[in-house]
């Protein structure tokens, strides 16, 4: 039986990009084993706890938004975009759920950052103003779609992402991703750690919990987008999986 894994709608404003995007992520839930659940972003979170509790994992996709800054006590930069609170509050029902039952997860791009501030972590609200001028155009983190490859993530050796994706056409745990972000982790949350960085900038690219029976990874770039062209990508997505199988 394929399991059940819960996704929530990408967007809760703008419905054409959310129906557009969130087809990508059911796909790769699809053809990786399980049985992707949409969770709306209009319903109270009373409506959904059946729905909810009854998958076995869950997938955090990207999203046009940006996290509420004052969830990680910041003043909002002039970069940060309107902050979706329909879909914070699905993503942190979802999160709760998954860690009260060990449900596995993983969150992807906008999904990384949900996780991070969730876990009392906070975020860098854009990038450029982060990185000092020597690093600052050394890699377009906001590549996306207009190119196949926007930049690689050198793995953090013995961590779980590597096991993942190692003989997987990943040399010397450097791993080319494609990546659609202006934001990315500051402080890292309770019960993380990072576990892969762009080398040529330092900005964390990976997350993964630490407890070694739950399974929590997290990673910046876009593993949907790719996972009938690469090994890699669909690797991730198989690893959590097995996780929900065994979950179940």
């Amino acid at each position: 039986m394929r399991p059940r894994i819960a996704i929530p709608v990408p967007h809760g404003l703008d419905l054409e990009y959310a129906e557009r995007a969130i087809v990508q992520y059911e796909h790769a839930i699809a053809v990786t084993g399980g049985e992707p659940v949409r969770i709306p972003l209009d319903q109270p979170a009373d409506a959904l706890k059946d729905v909810v509790d009854a998958c076995l994992g869950v997938v955090l996709p990207g999203s046009k938004a940006d996290v509420d800054p004052a969830r990680f006590h910041a003043s909002r930069s002039p970069h940060t975009t309107a902050t979706d609170h329909a879909r914070e509050a699905a993503d942190n029902l979802l999160l709760a759920s998954a860690y009260r039952d060990r449900k596995p997860v993983l969150a992807i791009c906008y999904g990384l950052q949900s996780l991070n501030v969730y876990r009392s972590g906070s975020l860098i609200q854009h990038i450029p103003d982060f990185l000092p001028g020597s690093r600052r155009d050394k890699v377009n983190h906001e590549a996306g779609k207009t190119v196949l490859v926007a930049h690689s993530v050198e793995i953090e050796p013995g961590s779980r992402l590597e096991e993942i994706v190692s003989n997987r056409s990943v040399e010397r745990n450097i791993l080319p991703v494609n990546s659609s972000h202006h934001q990315s982790v500051e402080r890292i949350g309770e019960g993380l750690r990072v576990v892969a960085r762009c080398p040529d900038d330092g900005i964390i690219e990976a997350l993964e919990g630490t407890l070694p029976d739950h399974f929590v990874l997290a990673v910046q770039w876009h593993p949907e987008r790719s996972v009938e062209q690469d090994d890699a990508s669909p690797a991730i997505f198989q690893a959590f999986m097995k996780a929900a199988s065994r979950a179940g």
